[in-house]
């Protein structure tokens, strides 16, 4: 059974005890410490800092990227260039090899800049008690027994035990929730969740407003937020789904590239009758041949290229291969706040003593008397403000304003002059005012009276009320039958997914003795019922995932009735779900969490902590799933860490969680979420393209060699290792880049999410570039070569070498056969932008930088065979018209052979992504 971190047994004394066993353990008091003590705790616990557990040197990255199996390949492919004799080429891999290490090893180490982020959360002096004075001192100096000043504005610089006054505190960054809570010294109520406790503030929260003093506990990674830090680092990064992909097809190249040069060597030797050198030799040009050396750059650019891409709709992914992620992912772990809805409160019904206003009567009719004291409570029980038109305060404070202010309450002499206030208790749920107003119905201002006025949960309002207001104005006794009324009207609004305060107010006499004196034989006089509205776009983004078959869960830190309904609403849920609490799911055991996840497919974790969100995804991923888990507070960098793709709110997370994230949504929509799912669907399918392009040359780069090798030497070589060299990292470059800027394929997010054990490389895709496309290519190219030979009068087994008089037409021959590759690039490259449909339903010049492609590698390929020193290097020699005519025939054969093959494919039903 999973425990709750806060109620874990920490080092250092229990900061619930008593104060004065407290202060006893800690050997400090009031007085706090001298410098002599605090200098030997300095030593002792450390600075008050966030330490690295782990630092992972940026070296080790780069050696990292550096014996990467494709990279590996790469520098056996460098060596035996060098061996060939070929040290330019074996030098300009090198090149790939070293640009492509430093580019990718810059996106990594996250949690080291994760841990940078969380410090910031730690003031940089604090006012702290030393010998008797307060004095200013570095918050890394704090150390447990200090006694701290905190006052309105300050960032908490430790974990603390309040000994003085009263402060409010937003602990949202740490807790996930928005409302800010009341900490105060004489709070004795004992709770089993340290951050529930009434006398304790905690480290790198915020204080709001009064100022208190405080006996520090615990520094440092002691802390919570330092458990947090501790957690983040704890949780390393899985490879993904494509990292594990390219691994696996360089081990594919690897063993293909291998084979063919064992292969050839002993073909060469006995069965050829070549020398053993000369075997060699072209057993290390085989194998050249078969490693495509710009596969890992453009990869990398690609990926690249989509990451510039999703930053202009909105989502900025740090690390590369998330990208791809995107693509495979299965679920989408959701919270509703701000994500799917706006974060934007607004009052859309009220209950006025026995009226129910829904809809509201428009802001320009005159509130009667009841509602007017209604409005009148909820402006004075009240902390926002309003300056020049903008509402500064809580949410759902200022939609109160907002409301009271639309109706002519605020600013203006009817809201009261606050003389005490009571703060909002999360236990109690409850927040009042003590306000001086003038007497109703009275002239003159200077009479006036003392009200309370109160409002918060409905359950709890409602215990404290005796009375109830009448359509009247009149005060009445509050019987059963309208207690019961009022509370299935008000379970009637929250059923709508709208949050709901009920208001209250009592006349006093005189000033309160306390908060139980005050909050007693209350008036109801209604409740405000908000909502939070769910973004427009969000309900078609939420039906684009059904339909691509990735499942939504929402885990939020509301109630489960209010986030229920916005669910539904957008339709994350279309039943009834099961409602998990963040409790509940604190009893249920590893395997019992998994169970659940499987069997119910609708499920709404509600009143989840961050532990729960770290839970929810080890369960998914333990299943096989590709998790997407957004945050945005500090407790949330744990699970963001652990999630596939973590998910950081631009506008309303912390530094931390952005910077554990993978991926940061510069408008916390979930729409945009969805956008880079597709986004990543895309990039996935590009980067299957060209690898199909870059494999499917594969085959007519090989086959000249083992006819030359079965011929015994007859046939001369059709193709020199070095023009092989210019095509992998010349002419394919380009075009397999624009490949990887290929737009989406119709029907991309009608198919199901791809397992993790889907593979990249897949036997229909070796089919059709190796077979099918290659074998093509293949007949095309040496049939182009044979006909040059042929043309000029050679016979089998006619010398072809330097001095022969057919020399010239060999060095022709081999350059039809070099062009005839070029020219099927092409052809292979109109192919390749499809998978299942045919290139008129994306356009057939819609990709232009794919048609920029072809004029490189055209001219770049008429430089080798026309100019002088590039002629001598390659061994090219320039073909005569008809020969070019020729090559014009080409592109459209191998594209239109594959257009037949994919229409004949589309008679087949597709997959279909479950609903």
């Amino acid at each position: 059974m999973a425990s709750n971190p806060a109620t874990t047994t920490r080092e250092g004394p229990d900061p619930q005890a008593p104060l004065a066993e407290l202060a006893a353990a800690l050997e400090s008091g009031p007085e706090g410490l001298s410098s002599e003590e605090a200098q030997r705790r300095l030593q002792r616990y450390g600075p008050n800092e966030l330490r690295r557990e782990q630092k992972a040197s940026y070296w080790r990255e780069l050696g990292r990227q550096l014996v990467h199996p494709l990279a590996l390949l790469l520098w056996v492919a460098a060596g035996l260039a060098w061996i060939a004799g070929t040290t330019v080429l074996s030098v300009a891999i090198l090149l790939v090899i070293a640009l492509n290490a430093v580019f990718a090893s810059a996106q990594e180490r996250q949690a080291e800049r994760a841990v940078e982020a969380l410090t910031k959360y730690l003031p940089q002096q604090v006012k702290a008690r030393r010998d008797g004075q307060w004095r200013e001192i570095a918050g890394s100096e704090l150390v447990p027994g200090d006694v701290v000043e905190i006052s309105e504005g300050d960032r908490v610089p430790a974990d603390a035990r309040l000994i003085e006054g009263a402060v409010e505190v937003d602990l949202s960054a740490l807790t996930g929730e928005s409302q800010p809570v009341y900490r105060a010294a004489d709070s004795s109520e004992r709770t089993a969740v340290l951050t529930e406790a009434g006398t304790l503030v905690f480290s790198g929260t915020s204080c709001l407003a009064d100022d208190a003093r405080a006996l520090v506990y615990a520094t440092g990674m002691r802390t919570e937020l330092g458990r947090i830090a501790e957690l983040s680092q704890r949780v390393g990064r899985d490879e993904s789904p494509l990292e594990r992909q390219v691994r696996r097809v360089a081990w594919v190249i690897a063993a293909v590239a291998v084979a063919a040069g064992a292969l050839f060597f002993p073909i060469g030797v006995f069965a050829a009758g070549m020398e053993v050198s000369e075997a060699f030799a072209f057993a290390i040009g085989l194998l050249v041949a078969n490693v495509p050396e710009g596969l890992l750059p453009i990869i990398t650019l690609a990926l690249a290229v989509g990451v510039r891409g999703l930053a202009r709709q909105g989502a900025v992914v740090k690390r590369l291969s998330a990208v791809e992620t995107l693509g495979s992912t299965t679920v989408i772990c959701t919270d509703k706040t701000g994500t799917v809805t706006e974060n934007r409160m607004h009052v859309v019904a009220a209950r006025a003593g026995d009226r129910l206003l829904d809809p509201l009567p428009p802001p320009d009719a005159a509130p009667d008397a009841v509602l007017r004291r209604l409005l009148v409570a909820v402006v004075a029980c009240n902390n926002a403000e309003l300056n020049d038109g903008d509402c500064i305060g809580d949410p759902t404070e200022v939609a109160l304003l907002r409301y009271g202010a639309d109706r002519g309450l605020y600013p203006g002499p009817e809201r009261p002059r606050r003389r005490a206030q009571f703060h909002f208790d999360p236990k109690l749920r409850l927040m009042s005012t003590v306000d001086a107003q003038p007497e109703e119905g009275s002239g003159p201002p200077g009479d006036e009276q003392l009200w309370l006025h109160t409002k918060g949960a409905p359950e709890e309002v409602l215990r404290r009320c005796a009375y109830v207001i009448g359509d009247d104005g009149d005060d009445r006794p509050l019987d059963e039958a309208y207690r019961t009324g009022f509370e299935a009207a008000v379970r009637a609004e929250a059923e709508q997914g709208r949050r709901v305060l009920a208001v209250a107010r009592r006349r006093l006499t005189g000033m309160p003795a306390d908060r139980d004196d005050a909050e007693r034989d209350l008036t109801l006089l209604g409740f405000i019922a908000m909502i939070d509205p769910a973004r427009p776009e969000v309900p078609e983004a939420v039906a684009k995932c059904h339909t691509a078959g990735i499942r939504i869960l929402m885990v939020t830190g509301d109630h489960g009735l209010t986030a229920t309904a916005i669910a539904r609403q957008v339709g994350i849920v279309r039943g009834e779900p099961r409602i998990v609490t963040g409790e509940e799911l604190t009893g249920l055991s590893d395997a019992e969490l998994r169970r659940l996840l499987a069997e119910e497919r609708e499920v709404l974790f509600a009143r989840a902590s961050p532990e729960v969100k770290l839970r929810i995804a080890d369960a998914l991923q333990a299943d096989g799933q590709v998790v997407a888990m957004t945050g945005d507070g500090v407790n949330d960098a744990p699970a963001l860490r652990k999630a596939d793709i973590g998910i950081a709110m631009g506008i309303a997370g912390t530094d931390v969680t952005r910077e554990a994230g993978t991926m940061i949504l510069t408008d916390d929509n979930f729409a945009t979420i969805v956008t880079a799912v597709g986004a990543g669907r895309r990039v996935y399918d590009n980067v299957r393209k060209f690898i199909l392009y870059i494999f499917a040359h594969a085959t007519p780069e090989v086959i000249p060699f083992l006819i030359f090798a079965l011929s015994a030497g007859a046939v001369p070589l059709p193709l020199t290792v070095m023009q092989i060299l210019a095509i992998d990292l010349g002419t394919e470059t380009l075009p397999a880049l624009a490949l990887g800027r290929e737009q989406a394929e119709p029907g991309l997010m009608e198919r199901p999410p791809r397992r993790r054990t889907d593979k990249i490389i897949t036997r229909a895709l070796l089919f059709r570039a190796w077979v099918f496309l290659g074998l093509i290519s293949s007949v095309l190219v040496m049939g182009g070569f044979f006909l040059v030979l042929l043309d000029a009068g050679w016979t089998w087994g006619a010398p072809t070498g330097e001095g022969t008089p057919l020399h010239d037409a060999y060095r022709q021959a081999t350059t039809m056969t070099f062009l005839g590759i070029v020219a099927c690039q092409i052809g292979t490259a109109f192919a390749a932008r499809t998978d299942r449909a045919s290139v008129r339903a994306v356009g057939l010049f819609s990709n232009r930088m794919l048609l920029w492609g072809f004029l490189f590698e055209i001219v770049f390929a008429a430089v080798i065979i026309s100019w002088a020193p590039l002629q001598q290097l390659f061994g090219t020699a320039l073909p005569k018209p008809w020969m070019l005519a020729l090559l014009l025939l080409y592109p459209p054969i191998v594209w239109g052979a594959d257009e037949l093959r994919r229409a004949r494919h589309r008679r087949r039903p597709a997959p279909v992504a479950a609903m």
